[in-house]
């Protein structure tokens, strides 16, 4: 038979359509293979195999791209969203506690915004106080595969969320806290989220916890899952169908791919872990002596009086108007658990930028992360791009970061830029958040030497610390899926 696939010929060239002949049945080939009782095999070659086919898929198999775009239409006109800014005063359901002046939910549920206070042992800044949004439970980020016509596809979402800059997004099959997914809203319920709920091991393809942005949460976690299910999970109105290459092809759109279905994409499995510039064994022995020899001390204290952060009658912000605010908003939206609802937001001031450095070291690709310390992370540090930041707050800092920001022009005009998007992060909790993504390829004339705090490390190196939680943050986590959408 002929199968219509697209290949990938080199990073940063466009896609080649070619028709392939093939002699083998999907069925037989492509097909997970099973025993008797049809428990599917969970062999790591052949589920390598199969993520392959679906990501060259670009085209598609059961959605083909132009019915993905005039349905991606449809539901933007569809699903209408209308996010009014308003005065603290007008928030329903939410307050101003009595003595800590912290803006916390009346059910005790959800999430609040508290104070922090920070002390640290390096960079220029040793000591701060701040908002930071506190949500102690686990949310769920779940994307659904099954085989259509022999090959995997990602059950995507088109999903509002108040903070999203361009409105619709998508999203994971299911993207919920546990507030929501419980019904404390009293409203409707969370599609599929029962298929993640009530899972047989066999079909578990990715299951960790990970964290989300450490400078803005307070050891906020959410549980990422990818789980296989067969042909009796069907697309509800606002899913769809996807290859892993159409997925992978979206990553390149402005705002199209939200941040919760991009860090859930980076916990695809993958090969087997090999040899770079660094061992295994010498990665995680580094990222351990960085958890552990950093001193980051964090109390969390009342939001009322917070030094150099104040409060108005429509925001707080900081005294020197730069980093973000809380700000309050009224959410209209018909198709969410909920039609309307009213709540707090961190706005940031400015785009921020994340950029990830790789070169080819004895012919195989590494990624150079930055060991990084925000006072959110549960363990003192994580993993970031090796340039992340906000060139408007960094201004008047000496370091690091200013100096990597005002360098990273040159940088990526000596390179070869494999990647650049500006993407928002999570809409349910900020305020048309956006970061400028981009991955350079730089040339022999970049350094092999490893900064202080860097370390190289190849693409299956990566894929097995994603493995394990709180080892690379969201931002990282962000540019490995775009990484792979370069690559594969």
């Amino acid at each position: 038979m002929s199968v219509v696939v697209t290949w990938v010929t080199a990073p940063g060239r466009q896609p080649v359509a070619s028709t392939v002949e093939t002699t083998h049945e999907p069925e037989r080939d492509l097909m997970p293979p099973t025993t008797g009782t049809g428990v599917l095999r969970r062999d790591e070659q052949h589920l390598q195999e199969r993520l392959a086919w679906s990501a060259r898929a670009v085209d598609g198999v059961a959605t083909s791209n132009e019915q993905f775009e005039k349905w991606f239409a449809d539901r933007q006109a569809a699903q209408v969203q209308k996010v009014d800014r308003i005065p603290f005063a007008d928030l329903r359901g939410w307050s101003f506690a009595e003595g800590t002046g912290d803006l916390v939910h009346d059910s005790g549920r959800f999430f609040s915004v508290v104070g922090l206070h920070v002390r640290v042992d390096d960079g220029p800044v040793r000591e701060w106080w701040q908002p930071i949004i506190r949500q102690a439970e686990i949310g769920l980020l779940g994307i659904v595969v099954r085989e259509i016509d022999g090959v995997l596809h990602l059950l995507m979402q088109a999903k509002v969320e108040p903070g999203n800059p361009n409105g619709m997004q998508l999203s994971p099959t299911v993207q919920a806290t546990k507030s929501n997914y419980t019904g404390v809203h009293r409203g409707r319920s969370v599609p599929y989220v029962e298929l993640f709920r009530e899972v047989a091991p066999h079909r578990v393809l990715a299951d960790v916890l990970q964290s989300e942005q450490g400078a803005w949460f307070y050891r906020k976690r959410n549980r990422n899952m990818i789980i296989e299910v067969g042909p009796e999970v069907a697309a509800g109105e606002d899913f769809c169908w996807l290859t892993l290459g159409q997925v992978q092809r979206q990553l390149h759109i402005d705002h199209r791919i939200n941040m919760d279905a991009r860090t859930v994409l980076s916990c695809l499995p993958g090969p087997a872990p090999d040899e770079g510039v660094r061992t295994g064994t010498e990665l995680l022995h580094w990222i351990t002596t960085n958890q552990a020899v950093h001193d980051v001390e964090t109390q969390v204290v009342g939001l009322a009086g917070l030094p150099g952060w104040h409060r108005s009658d429509w925001a707080i912000s900081h005294e020197r108007g730069c980093f973000f605010q809380v700000i309050a908003v009224d959410v209209r939206a018909d198709s969410r658990e909920v039609s309307g609802w009213t709540q707090p937001l961190i706005e940031p001031h400015a785009v921020g930028v994340s950029a990830l450095l790789v070169k080819r070291i004895g012919g195989v690709l590494h990624a150079l992360l930055r060991a990084r310390i925000e006072p959110g992370y549960v363990d003192v540090i994580e993993l970031s791009p090796t340039v992340q930041g906000t060139p408007e707050n960094h201004a008047h800092l000496p370091g690091l970061i200013r100096d990597q920001l005002r360098d990273l022009d040159r940088i990526r005009a000596a390179g070869r830029v494999l990647y650049d998007a500006e993407l928002s992060e999570e809409g349910g909790r900020f305020h048309h958040s956006r970061s400028r993504y981009m991955i350079i390829e730089v040339g022999d004339d970049y350094p092999e030497r490893e900064p202080d705090g860097f370390r190289w490390a190849t693409l299956p190196q990566i894929t097995w610390l994603l493995r394990h939680r709180h080892y690379l943050n969201v931002q990282a986590r962000s540019l490995i899926a775009c990484l792979r959408a370069c690559v594969d």
